[in-house]
């Protein structure tokens, strides 16, 4: 019997032995099997995980933030503690001792399998997961299991400890688009991982296992739980005391999404057109991948308050104009009250709020119409108490919106219930009033533009406003739009006539001329079909005169305009056409604010940009604008007798005489032009010039002081006549005023450095005729003369004609064509510029 006992045991022994080595063998070639043509990790060595970008201000401002995933990479050297003992707590407990898997956690979770039921869970270390994470599929399957193992074990014998959590800790997904630990504390908490509680962190903690499941809101019991949980490990593996654990388990929940903490992301300004731009930039620089995933952080050129003030003015311009049309326009949307509660407060402030309409204009709320009476309607104002008696928008300050009838016609509105319905959405503006404060009806205009200024000197771009509201239309009219410059081009004109042996003082014939084209015969024409006979240069660009712009462009040769418009930047290829000498030609503000800059800055070649710098997630500098050399700067010390040299390498366009003259010229296109009843009445000396198209369906106005210059345009974006009152000088000139008032305050009128190699004559500046060096009145013009040049003033042997003869009507100083005195309307006043002048009682004026 015992025989026979020890026979079997020996059996079964045998088997055993022999499944042992079977088993060990097929585990082994199971093992090699799925070894076999794994992915690298031997690359997470040197893994960057996707990261966010961020902007700043030249303050350290943050304006805006891009990322495909919300992830802030932080070293583990710079993460607590307890934060990884929490992690470790609630994922791994093991996971100093184990070599990448743990086999007492996959053994615990065979059998609570076996013996409670239900699918297979847990048992996945730390290690694990990061190969799971980065390598591989999220599929629940053995063959993926054992894949993660051998990796697991792998990655163990490559990296150490810390960097495998340091991975773990940067990747996790964590809900609510965060991805990483320091990401989560922001988007839960709105605080740095070094200021959470211990409850806060035994939260993050909890949330690999399913963040769905445990939403601090709509989960709360579910989640506290698992905090707990994690609190209990936390206390269990000597990382905290049972005290502190249980301190934690009474606290409650508390998170940016149940409301409770405000939330971080309110922080940060909405996106605006200047974000966009550098997001549309460094991705065409660097690729979208980086922008998005490379954790950049960028340095704006952008000065917040002068882009608070392009935004005022530019908003300000437009509104303007779209209320003297008087024109409703419409809700921006509708709430269907049989949808929506408007009864209750909480029932239209829900609706609102899920609403989409602009929040970005400043000092307008959304408001939605509550109720209509004889007189008035009663408002719901985003972010505003109702107060006793509600909030209330008065007929009176509507009346003034006719509306349109169905034949297309503009009627007068009977009533505030002929202009609005019970559920529209529109926006209020909050105005003072002697009686007290008010609701006032506010629309966004049809008319749009665009304003940019920029730094002349380095380029830097200071403020851009792409068109009335970024959250209404993203596209941006300042970068993006091509508009026909009209006149604000003719100083490139001129620049290349003198350049090429013309003065100030030259006389050009201003007459009507033809040109024969392929497309038929062009009679271009003076504004109102004016002309004035022999009349100095400086005057046909103060005065904006198409006939002597054209003249000297046939003259000089269009060839050699379109080169100067290529070397400025503002055309890539512009044909050799006469009618691209009046700015017929499409460009962008954002091309001709930086030509302008260059004439601002002496005749130097300027790159524009919206970005300083540009360094990478390890704070390394790769891209930096400003690029010119400092002697001096990188001394210890400074004398206090020196300033320190900036050297330039920069391409000269202008010689710097021509540029000296042209911005004279510009100075009195500003005082005495077509600007003079806005930017002439600063009185700061500024250049500058107006540009108005045919049928004035875009209206410009470009000026500069020696270290800024600001452009604004103004038109439809389906381009169509603006009207008769619709000039550069009327629309955009006020636009300018109103910025620069901001951008040079406190600031007395700007001077140019005169440069050498030239001389000072006084001129008649109606006749062009030579003046004694002592002259005065307000008809004596200086004008600087380059040394050597041969300049007949006050005659007509080198008068330009540009190859036309001069027609029999054409006047010679006995007074001009026709006579003009021109009313403008600026800001609602009426205004009368000067006549326009004849070659013999010129005093100044013009509109074009």
């Amino acid at each position: 019997m015992l025989r026979l006992i020890l026979r079997f045991l020996g059996l079964v022994f045998s088997w055993l032995a022999i499944g042992s080595v079977v088993g060990l063998v097929g585990l082994a070639a199971l093992f090699v099997i799925y070894g076999r043509d794994l992915p690298d990790y031997q690359q997470l060595a040197n893994y960057e995980p996707p990261t966010l970008s961020r902007i700043y201000s030249g303050e350290g401002e943050l304006m805006d933030q891009f990322a495909r995933e919300r992830r802030i990479f932080t070293p583990i050297y710079e993460i607590p503690d307890l934060v990884k003992d929490a992690f470790i707590s609630a994922e791994d407990k093991n996971f100093y001792q184990h070599r990448g898997f743990d086999p007492r956690g996959i053994a615990v979770a065979i059998y609570q399998a076996a013996t409670q039921g239900g699918r297979l869970r847990g048992a996945s270390t730390i290690t694990q997961q990061v190969m799971k994470n980065f390598l591989l599929t999220g599929d629940r399957s053995g063959e993926r299991k054992i894949k993660e193992i051998i990796l697991a074990t792998r990655l163990e014998k490559t990296l150490s400890k810390d960097q495998i959590l340091e991975l773990y800790l940067n990747e996790i997904f964590l809900g609510q688009n965060s991805y990483g630990v320091t990401a989560a504390a922001e988007v839960y908490f709105n605080k740095p991982l070094d200021e959470l509680s211990l409850a806060e962190m035994a939260y993050l903690a909890a949330l690999p296992q399913a963040p769905s499941f445990l939403h601090p809101v709509r989960e709360k019991e579910r989640a506290i739980a698992r905090r707990n949980y994690v609190l209990d490990q936390m206390a269990q593996n000597g990382y905290v005391t049972q005290a502190q654990a249980e301190a934690a388990k009474a606290q409650d929940l508390v998170t940016v999404q149940g409301g409770g903490i405000p939330s971080g992301r309110g922080e940060t300004p909405p996106r605006d057109y200047f974000t966009d731009e550098i997001r549309r930039q460094l991705s065409a620089r660097f690729g979208d991948d980086e922008l998005h995933t490379g954790g950049l952080t960028i340095r704006a050129t952008v000065n917040p308050d002068l882009q608070a003030a392009a935004a005022r003015a530019l908003r300000a311009g437009l509104e303007d104009y779209d209320r003297g049309l008087k024109i409703y326009r419409g809700a921006l949307a509708h709430i269907d009250p049989a949808e929506a509660d408007l009864s209750t407060e909480a029932g239209w402030r829900k609706a609102l709020s899920a609403t989409r309409v602009p929040r970005d204009i400043e000092g307008w709320r959304p408001a939605v119409v509550l109720s209509l009476g004889d007189g008035s309607a009663r408002i719901g104002i985003e972010g505003v108490d109702e107060g006793a008696e509600g909030n209330v928008l008065p007929f009176s300050d509507v009346s003034w919106a006719r509306l349109r009838a169905e034949n297309g016609r503009l009627r007068a509105s009977s009533g505030i219930a002929d202009t609005f319905e019970v559920g529209d959405v529109i926006l209020v503006k909050r105005l003072a009033t002697d009686s007290g404060e008010r609701w006032s009806y506010r629309q966004i205009p049809a008319i749009q533009g665009g304003f940019m200024a920029m730094d002349t000197q380095t380029g830097r771009v200071l403020a851009m406003q792409g068109g009335f509201s970024y959250q209404s239309s993203v596209f941006n009219r300042a970068t993006q739009a091509l508009r026909q410059p009209g006149s604000s081009f003719k100083p490139f004109v001129y620049a290349a006539a003198l350049d090429n042996g013309y003065s100030p003082a030259t006389i050009v014939l201003d007459a009507p001329i033809e040109v024969s084209t392929p497309e038929g015969l062009w009679k271009p024409e003076n504004s109102g079909n004016k002309y004035y006979g022999p009349t100095p240069m400086r005057t046909g660009l103060e005065q904006s005169r198409n006939l002597m712009t054209v003249r000297m462009a046939q003259q000089v040769g269009m060839e050699t305009v379109a080169k100067y418009a290529h070397d400025f930047g503002i055309y890539d290829d512009m044909p050799p056409l006469l009618s691209y000498s009046l700015g017929a030609g499409e460009t962008t503000l954002y091309k001709m604010v930086t030509a302008y800059a260059e004439l601002a800055n002496g005749g130097l070649k300027v790159e524009p940009t919206l970005v300083d710098r540009v360094q990478d997630r390890y704070g390394e500098t790769i891209y930096r604008h400003d690029r010119r050399e400092c002697d001096d700067c990188q001394g210890p010390t400074l004398s206090a007798a020196s300033a320190p040299v900036i050297r330039t390498d920069a391409q000269r366009l202008l010689d710097p005489i021509t540029d000296y003259q042209i911005t004279s010229m510009l100075q009195g296109a500003a005082a005495r032009g077509t600007s003079a009843a806005t930017v002439g009445q600063m009185h700061m000396n500024l250049a500058g010039k107006t540009g108005t198209t045919n049928e004035a369906k875009d209206v410009w106005f470009i000026g500069y002081s020696p270290r800024i210059v600001a452009g604004c345009y103004m038109g439809y974006d389906t381009p169509r006549p603006l009207g008769k009152s619709a000039f550069g000088g009327t629309l955009c000139a006020p636009v300018f005023v109103d910025f620069m008032k901001v951008a040079l305050a406190g600031q007395k009128p700007v001077r140019w450095d005169v440069p050498p190699g030239g001389y000072f004559i006084k001129i008649d500046r109606r006749s062009g005729q030579r003046l004694a060096d002592n002259a005065d009145g307000a008809n004596v013009q200086a004008e600087y003369i380059r040394d050597g040049q041969q300049t007949v003033v006050g005659g007509y042997g080198d008068l330009v004609d540009g190859g036309w003869r001069m027609g029999s009507d054409v006047p010679l100083y006995e007074g001009a064509a026709q006579s003009q005195i021109e009313r403008i309307q600026v800001r609602g006043q009426t205004r009368t510029l000067p006549s326009n002048p004849s070659m013999g009682s010129m005093s100044s004026g013009g509109l074009y």
